[in-house]
Parts: structure tokens; C-alpha cells; sequence
């Protein structure tokens, strides 16, 4: 047995307390969106160093005099963040300790439409999803049937439907991530340039043809495809109509087919299926520009691998125990099998690959 007063058994001691403690991260994250500690630093673009007393009476809740807070704690919280590069601490003197924003810590603030990552974070540790998570190992044992829906009873997406709170906190998570990508793919993606019409498929309300039209003033209309449900309930937008449908049966025809975050959530055979339908609608030469999550071949340690493997793991749980992340040579094949011979990715957002299928 390996001497465990060694460099390499501490080491390995170490690490596993930490992996075990681990929760306390997200939880810790969930409490700073909850207290709104981002925005009270921040204060318009002050960012100016502050101390856990100084950050109190400015959080959510000081509005309520009955409510003192504890500095102590909410320093405790501070710290755990600052070691995971949400906030940089600022000693003062040998006791006090000051807390500012970092770049991460810059996404959980409010921007002038109202939307952050805050609300993708609040919507990932709901009490209904935090109920699955104990259930992990059962998507090993029994892979028919989600943690999720072992924890709640029915499917997340039937929550969403049937409680407004839920499906609210959804879409707000969804517009706070999608509006920086779609800014940083539109700045670094030029394959929307010679579209004349382009269909959003799983497009909701509507929001990135709008930017896509805005960006590109040669798509000369937009069809935004989803379920009728959902599109009876999309804003006018000028140059887009809402087209109901399902895309399992059919999808528009157009030059080009857009569709975010679509695939992961769907089986092999359920990919190939939506898949064949847009290469169908599209002409000899059009695009499927898929933008997906996309592991890397090789594991590693890396902040990207990490956060593409645990993003896998949530949709293992909380959504499809057969829905996945993949690798760029698994979204190849797929494509193969639907009939598109050509695939390209750009690597423009370190999360989210555009893969670009040709037929």
C-alpha cells in the first residue's frame, strides 16, 4: 500500500474531497443570482471593489428592513466564487477583504434588455431539476426512462407547458445565452450572405431571424418554424412569418434551414429523421447551419471539455437519457445519413460549434 503521508496520495485525497464538496459551487452560484450580488457590485459600470458589509444593503432583499443579512456568510459565498474566477478579491490591510466583478462575473449582470446568464443559472438548479440529480446512475440502469422524469413524474418540457413560472424562466435562460452568441456568430460567420430565404427551425419567437435580418439585409424572408403552440404566441416581426408545424413530418423549403440547439436533445435516429426533412425542403446547393454543443475527440481538462461533458450530463438527466452532446465526426455521420455530402464546423463561440451541412 502506498505510503499516504506521499506528494501523490495527498494529492489524490485532495482532489476527491474536492470533487465530493463540489456541489457547494453551483449552489453558491445559485445564491449570488438569487441575492443579485452581480448587479449590486457592478452599480452601472462602477465595478468598484466592495466589502461583503458594503454589498449587503444593496442585494434584493435590503429593500426589507425586517431582513439585517449576515456579512460573514455572504463573504464565505464571495470567497468560494473568487476561487472559481467569478469575483477577484482585493485585500485591504491584513483583515479586510474587498470583491469586484471578473469577465465571468460580468455575464450574471442585467444588461439594457433585461437578460444575463443569471436566469440560465436559476433555471438549471429549480427544484423540480434539482430532484433528478440524485437519480443520475439510473440513466445507466434504466435508460428508458429520464431522472427527471423518475423524480417528477412526467417529461421537463411537459412542466414547462402546463406551469408559466417554468416555461418564463426558460425562455428568459435562453434569450440571456442566445443573444451573445448570436452577436458572436453573426460577427464571425459569413454564411448567411447569399440567402434569400432562411427558415428557423425550433425558432420560438422569432428572436434570431430577426437579428439574422438585421445583420444580413439579403435574406429577404425569414419563416420562423415551431410548434403551433408556440409560434400562435410569436411577436410581428417585419420580413418573418410564423409557420406552425411539426418538424418530425416536414419543414419549410428555403435556401437555407437554421436551427440552435436543436439536435442534442434527440436520439440518433430522431437527428436523422428532422435532418432528412431539411434536406428535403432545401435545393441542390442549400445549408443546414446547425449550431450544437460539440465534444471534443479526446478528454481532457480543459474548461471547454469540462463544460461541454457536464452540458451532456444535463441533457442525460433532465431532458434525454439518449439525447447527447457528440463529436464533430458523430455530426458528420449523421449528416451522411440524412443525404448531405458536405460538412464543414466553424469553431466561432467556445461552447457552440455552427456546423454546416451542404446538399
Amino acid at each position: 500500500m502506498e505510503n499516504e503521508s506521499s506528494e501523490t496520495r495527498n494529492r489524490a485525497r485532495l482532489a476527491i474531497m474536492e470533487l465530493a464538496n463540489m456541489i457547494s459551487v453551483p449552489m453558491s452560484l445559485n445564491a449570488a443570482v438569487r441575492l443579485g450580488i452581480a448587479d449590486a457590485i457592478w452599480n452601472g459600470g462602477a465595478n468598484s471593489p466592495l466589502s461583503a458589509a458594503e454589498i449587503l444593503p444593496r442585494l434584493l432583499f435590503a429593500s426589507d428592513t425586517t431582513i439585517g443579512g449576515d456579512p460573514e456568510n455572504l463573504q464565505r459565498i464571495l470567497r468560494m466564487l473568487t476561487s472559481y474566477g467569478v469575483f477577484s478579491e482585493h485585500l485591504v490591510g491584513s483583515i479586510e477583504r474587498k470583491y469586484s466583478l471578473t469577465d465571468v462575473g460580468k455575464t450574471l449582470v442585467t444588461d439594457s434588455g433585461g437578460l444575463s446568464y443569471a436566469a440560465y443559472v436559476l433555471q438549471h438548479h429549480q427544484e423540480a431539476l434539482m430532484r433528478a440529480w440524485p437519480l443520475v446512475h439510473t440513466a445507466v440502469v434504466e435508460p428508458e426512462t429520464e431522472p427527471y422524469v423518475k423524480a417528477n413524474g412526467e417529461a421537463a418540457y411537459a412542466q414547462y407547458g402546463k406551469s408559466e413560472e417554468m416555461n418564463g424562466l426558460m425562455q428568459k435562460a435562453m434569450s440571456g445565452v442566445s443573444v451573445p452568441f448570436m452577436k458572436a456568430i453573426l460577427d464571425g460567420y459569413d454564411g448567411f450572405k447569399s440567402v434569400d430565404n432562411l427558415v428557423d427551425v425550433g425558432g420560438s419567437a422569432g428572436d434570431c431571424l430577426r437579428m439574422i435580418l438585421n445583420q444580413f439585409p439579403n435574406v429577404r424572408e425569414g419563416i420562423n418554424f415551431d410548434l403551433p403552440e408556440v409560434v400562435a404566441k410569436a411577436p410581428n416581426i417585419p420580413g418573418v412569418t410564423h409557420v406552425g408545424g411539426d418538424m418530425f413530418q416536414s419543414v419549410p423549403s428555403a435556401d437555407a434551414i437554421f436551427m440552435k440547439w436543436v439536435l442534442t436533445t434527440w436520439t440518433d435516429e430522431e437527428c436523422k429523421q428532422i435532418m432528412k426533412n431539411c434536406y428535403k425542403a432545401l435545393p441542390v446547393g442549400g445549408k443546414l447551419i446547425a449550431c450544437e454543443p460539440v465534444l471534443p475527440k479526446e478528454t481532457d481538462d480543459s474548461h471547454r471539455t469540462r463544460a461541454l461533458l457536464e452540458g451532456d450530463i444535463f441533457v442525460m438527466t433532465i431532458y434525454r437519457t439518449k439525447g447527447k452532446h457528440r463529436t464533430e465526426e458523430e455530426f458528420k455521420e449523421l449528416g451522411l445519413s440524412a443525404g448531405f455530402p458536405t460538412f464543414r464546423p466553424f469553431y466561432i463561440d467556445y461552447f457552440y460549434t455552427i456546423l454546416e451541412f451542404q446538399k
